[in-house]
């Protein structure tokens, strides 16, 4: 009875460390994902003045669109708040990075808060979650 009742109480504390890390994985890709839409987003984020008004640099190598780091700023923040909906599960999710090294690819970093389901009351007390990180890139044509 004695074994049996341990081999129960580790199995439960096995299931529950299997799903919160599985939850924290999954949160890491759902902010993988919105960095990378984000990302594609920004690789086209010339604005409309930029074009028409003559603000363009000319393009190198091929190149169509010249990014700067402004633009893709502006257009990571806009894209963030007009897509909430992608973020649930996250919490405090903060754009490190937004900025295009080249003028030609936007590079993107986002940072939040992950809360694992089974285990944030233990963890509660100490901190606000596991901070997990994501990181894209789109090149604009």
């Amino acid at each position: 009875m004695l074994l049996t009742s341990a081999f129960v109480a580790f199995a439960l504390l096995l299931v529950t460390v299997v799903v919160s890390a599985t939850g924290v994985h999954l949160d890491r890709k759902r902010l993988f994902d919105v960095a990378d839409a984000a990302a594609l987003d920004a690789a086209d984020s010339m604005g409309q003045d930029t074009f028409y008004e003559g603000g363009m640099a000319d393009p190198e190598r091929e190149a169509v669109l010249v990014l700067s780091d402004v633009e893709v700023r502006a257009s990571v923040e806009s894209f963030v708040a007009a897509h909430p909906e992608m973020l649930d599960g996250l919490h405090g999710v903060t754009i490190v990075e937004a900025s295009t090294p080249d003028g030609r690819t936007a590079e993107v970093r986002l940072a939040g808060w992950s809360r694992p389901v089974l285990v944030s009351w233990v963890t509660q007390a100490w901190s606000e979650g596991i901070v997990v990180q994501a990181r894209a890139s789109a090149r604009a044509w």
